[in-house]
């Protein structure tokens, strides 16, 4: 298929905030020290924030009690991926993601996060400060990070 005929994967990401600092975890199926934020695909037929809701518990174990959402992106954020990741990922199907990003504030303890679900994509977590977060994120989301993060400041 043709880079050209391809098209984003609708997705959400989570800002998630406590006393300042900004939750990361490093991935488990990627062989870099790269950190990110929760994020994940929107299925059919549901709303962003309701995808929101469900990707945070399934990358976190966070419960909707713990966390209040303070921002939602208006626009869709778009990135790229790497012309040697559009084949491994997705099934070929997209040439990157178009994201609805949430702020959100977690009021819950440490303890409520427990990165080993039953689907775990994090080997490990911490939070981060603004800085921190985008020297540690691959490359080709760095700009999305940046946006994001400048606009929900």
């Amino acid at each position: 298929m043709i880079k050209n005929d391809l098209a984003y994967r609708p997705c959400v990401g989570i800002v998630l905030i406590k006393k300042g600092k900004i939750f990361a975890g490093q991935r488990l199926d990627y062989k870099s020290s790269a950190w990110q934020m929760p994020q994940g695909g929107i299925e059919d037929n549901e709303l962003p924030r309701d995808a929101a809701f469900r990707e945070l518990k399934e990358e976190t174990g966070i419960k909707k009690k713990h966390i209040k959402i303070i921002l939602e992106s208006k626009n869709w954020v778009r990135y790229d991926l790497p012309e040697e990741l559009i084949s491994k990922l997705w099934n070929g199907k997209f040439i990157g993601q178009k994201q609805k990003w949430f702020a959100m504030e977690f009021f819950g303890l440490d303890t409520d996060i427990n990165i080993n679900t039953k689907s775990p994509e994090f080997s490990q977590w911490k939070w981060m400060t603004t800085d921190q977060l985008i020297n540690s994120i691959v490359p080709f989301k760095k700009n999305v990070y940046k946006k994001i993060l400048t606009k929900f400041s």
